[in-house]
């Protein structure tokens, strides 16, 4: 992967065409929600821009460059939760938001993997995640790890309730299951989730999760100081 958008300077706005980055990015959101990642391509996005390919790379070099630009877009969707007496209050509401930006756009689980996301908004949000880690008693590599953790599970959730989405009918998986009992019996007894219940599991998973933060071992105050 080539250097991260982020981490180039931006040329001069006084030299460049009409065409702005901030048009770009959102004609590639669109793009993306409309037909995935594996069809975005710079040549296809310069004909739904109306400009030639010239045009576009002066912008952004590589597609790489839109994807990371995007995913930044997406993220500023996602509401910051204000200053609270109780750090898990603003974790759930934040990873909720989160969650949520990425199955409004199904792409975006996906391109997520090996990008640095350095984007402003990704930033903002990852910050907003540590201060409230901090105010839990966390810190150094415990605070790292807890919240690696945390962003590692809220991206697979949304990573495979997409691919849920898109695979077989619910009800064929079901009779599969049915039928083959006997080699998988506590699926057979618990069952498998739903369409329906990926929210309440999403929920309870990530208070269990929070849970394990809290605890004594773990240095984790379940009453702390103010979200920062």
């Amino acid at each position: 992967m080539s250097e991260s958008v982020w981490l180039r300077e931006d040329r001069p706005r006084r030299d460049a065409p009409p065409l702005t980055r901030e048009r770009i990015v959102a004609e590639a959101v669109a793009l993306l929600d409309e037909e995935g990642a594996a069809r975005l391509t710079m040549r296809r996005l310069a004909e739904r821009l109306g400009t030639g390919s010239t045009t576009l790379y002066w912008h952004v070099k590589t597609k790489d460059d839109v994807l990371e630009l995007a995913l930044d877009a997406i993220f500023g969707d996602v509401p910051v939760p204000p200053p609270g007496p109780e750090w898990r209050t603003g974790v759930v509401a934040l990873m909720s938001g989160w969650r949520a930006a990425m199955l409004a756009h199904p792409w975006s689980a996906a391109v997520l993997g090996g990008r640095p996301l350095l984007g402003p908004n990704v930033l903002a949000r990852t910050d907003r995640l540590y201060g409230a880690l901090a105010a839990a008693g966390l810190g150094g590599a415990r605070l790292a790890g807890a919240a690696h953790a945390i962003a590692n599970y809220v991206i697979g959730s949304a990573l495979m309730e997409v691919g849920a989405r898109g695979g077989a009918d619910e009800r064929d998986a079901d009779g599969y299951l049915a039928r083959v009992r006997d080699r998988y019996p506590h699926l057979a007894e618990h069952g498998r989730l739903h369409g329906d219940g990926w929210d309440a599991a999403f929920a309870q998973g990530l208070e269990y999760l929070l849970d394990g933060v809290g605890r004594p071992g773990s240095a984790a105050r379940p009453e702390a100081q103010e979200l920062r």
